[in-house]
């Protein structure tokens, strides 16, 4: 292992040991100070995120991405304003789940504490290196952020101001690491840290969840892929649909939670689809449709069998025109990535039977599926969406970045 990984790697556990100590008043200090320098510093952290957009854009970055990629100083505004939000939750660590007593007087407790050192490998959204290093101070986690080589420059610098906001406040700055190397050789050999990391979180595409999973020594949970699906039944308001539709695709294409894929009813497809399809091109979506979308709606290309399993992350839809609500189970249950998926419907029994029997982190019923977030769902900033079932499932915040001990009180006891 080089010495610079080992380095990272030894300062962020030391810190974690002290980070895990302080109260909740102290780690809500550093998360204020880390606001408020994202905020004072907001010239450094743009310059430095214009190089990697210039250099994004001479390789040919697709316009959604380059909307992840960049930031102004609204988004960084946002940055900070996540971080005070962060710091008003409940701090998670040290509350007792529950206690119970023993038939023999044994005291039993569990406990909530931190999990020690979290790494986080994700890709080009350099807000992440904030919200991430947020979500862990609060959770009394040191963090080691690597992201992206195409905002290597943007992660360096909030890096900077973060760890230069914690002097002073009791809040070790060792807690945060970000990897100043884009070199892929270092991600993997961070993910062979087990002696140092906890648990690593991927964020980011299939490639790089796959990547992660398969090469890591260290516990994973799998964040992000989003091929999400929005199922219109033929009760549903065909009125309010269309714009629930539109916003899921169209508001911001390059995200997890966007729509990817639109089931129809095939007794309303005839009437529901060309208007649907219209509207979804007027944003410049293109359409890629089973057999009996393109017998209604002729000029729509011919969806394959790979398009019903693809996260786009681009103006690009899937459209499929199903028997019923349970063939449309059925369809988001094998294609889906289990994150997001909306059924709307004007029927309760439908809406109560799509919500039971997809097997997926977050269900709707007459939403958008854009509302997958943890500020939108009250959680405060999120570390990432986990598409899996052990441990968190759907927005993880600051609670799902904690474990437990059992704690045992006794007076003399011996086990017989």
């Amino acid at each position: 292992m080089s010495a610079y990984i080992t380095e990272i790697c030894k300062k962020a556990k030391a810190a974690s040991f002290t980070l895990a100590q302080l109260s909740g008043e102290a780690k809500n200090v550093g998360l204020c100070h880390m606001a408020n320098a994202l905020e004072a510093n907001a010239q450094k952290i743009l310059a430095a995120n214009q190089m990697d957009v210039e250099a994004a854009k001479v390789k040919g970055m697709k316009a959604a991405l380059l909307d992840r990629l960049a930031l102004d100083k609204k988004k960084i505004g946002n940055m900070a304003k996540e971080l005070r939000e962060v710091s008003a939750l409940a701090d998670p660590v040290g509350s007792i789940e529950r206690t119970w007593t023993r038939p023999n007087g044994l005291v039993i407790g569990i406990l909530r504490v931190p999990i020690g050192v979290v790494g986080v490998i994700y890709e080009s959204r350099p807000n992440v290196t904030s919200d991430a290093a947020g979500i862990c101070i609060k959770s009394g986690n040191a963090v080691i952020l690597r992201g992206g080589s195409d905002a290597i420059n943007s992660n360096v610098a909030i890096g900077e101001v973060l760890r230069d906001a914690l002097t002073g406040t009791g809040v070790p700055a060792d807690a945060i690491q970000v990897v100043a190397s884009p070199d892929r050789a270092v991600a993997e050999e961070l993910m062979q840290m087990r002696e140092y990391i906890d648990v690593l979180v991927p964020r980011g595409g299939a490639d790089l969840i796959k990547t992660v999973v398969e090469k890591s020594k260290i516990p994973v949970i799998e964040t992000g892929v989003g091929n999400c699906h929005i199922y219109v039944s033929e009760d549903a308001d065909q009125k309010q649909a269309i714009p629930i539709i539109i916003n899921a695709k169209c508001q911001r294409p390059g995200v997890c939670n966007a729509a990817e894929k639109l089931l129809v009813d095939v007794n309303i497809a005839k009437a529901f689809l060309p208007k649907a399809i219209a509207k979804l091109r007027e944003e410049g979506v293109e359409i890629r449709g089973d057999e009996e979308t393109r017998k209604i709606v002729p000029d729509v290309k011919a969806a394959t069998e790979q398009d019903w399993y693809t996260e786009y992350l681009d103006l690009v839809m899937g459209v499929k025109v199903v028997k019923d609500v349970a063939a449309a189970i059925a369809h988001i249950n094998k294609y889906s990535s289990h994150h997001s998926d909306s059924i709307l419907t004007a029927s309760f029994d439908k809406a109560l039977k799509f919500i039971k029997q997809i097997d997926s982190a977050a269900v709707y019923w007459n939403a958008s599926t854009r509302f997958t977030d943890g500020n939108q769902f009250g959680l405060g900033a999120e570390i990432g969406i986990s598409t899996q079932k052990l441990h968190a499932r759907g927005p993880m915040s600051a609670q799902h970045l904690t474990t437990t001990k059992y704690f045992v009180l006794g007076r003399g006891h011996i086990r017989e």
